[in-house]
């Protein structure tokens, strides 16, 4: 007796053309970013990178060098281009956003748009109430402990200034004893010589010229 092929209910595999279509359309992006040179360990660019790799091996990586602290236009254009379906995956909550109103705001947005958000090591974020509590918790900590960090570094500052012979910023590339050989060396030479001879730009010799000059 030859089965009615109508009554069969069994579920076949789903063709190879089809799942192809699928695999295009689930898009996810890994969101990488560091806004200085001097990054606490694990947060490089090429660390995030490979974090989420290890999880998404066909990531698109969209990458954010030196951001500001409100511009951020690189994660700006990924949030306006992804659609329903994608995945926004980052490694950490702090590379996401810096405030609790703010990441607050990116989360009801993108999962608005039928977008996941996928925070490494927390877990993708969701619209349950228990989800929303964890990540207001968790990005106001996230942002106390910002605070915190630069209220040290102030500190820090204010009582360096405090002491004898403290120079704010980048430290001088010649020392007192080089600038006083190079001025030295114009009594009997020409700026132009001077500097080759001693790698001293003229604009450099020329301001401590001035300043000793004034102090005169």
């Amino acid at each position: 007796m030859h089965k009615n092929r109508s009554a069969d209910k069994r579920v076949y595999p789903a063709s190879k053309d089809r799942f192809k279509k699928e695999l295009v359309l689930l898009r996810v992006y890994g969101y990488v970013r560091v806004s200085t040179k001097g990054q606490a360990p694990g947060t490089s660019l090429d660390e995030q990178t490979a974090e989420i790799l290890e999880k998404y091996p066909t990531a698109v990586i969209v990458r954010e060098v030196a951001s500001g602290a409100s511009e951020r236009p690189e994660f700006v254009k990924i949030c306006e281009q992804l659609e329903s379906g994608d995945t926004l995956a980052v490694c950490k909550l702090d590379r996401f956003c810096r405030t609790a109103k703010e990441g607050l705001g990116y989360v009801d947005y993108l999962r608005g748009k039928g977008v996941a958000v996928h925070i490494l090591n927390m877990g993708v974020i969701d619209n349950s109430p228990m989800g929303r509590l964890m990540v207001t918790m968790l990005l106001a900590f996230a942002e106390f402990e910002r605070s915190l960090i630069i209220e040290r570094t102030q500190t820090g500052k204010a009582a360096a200034r405090s002491r004898t012979g403290f120079r704010d910023g980048r430290p001088p590339k010649f020392s007192h004893e080089q600038i006083d050989h190079a001025i030295g060396l114009l009594e009997t030479h020409s700026y132009k010589e001077v500097t080759k001879m001693t790698g001293i730009s003229r604009s450099t010799l020329q301001r401590e010229n001035r300043k000793r000059r004034t102090l005169k």
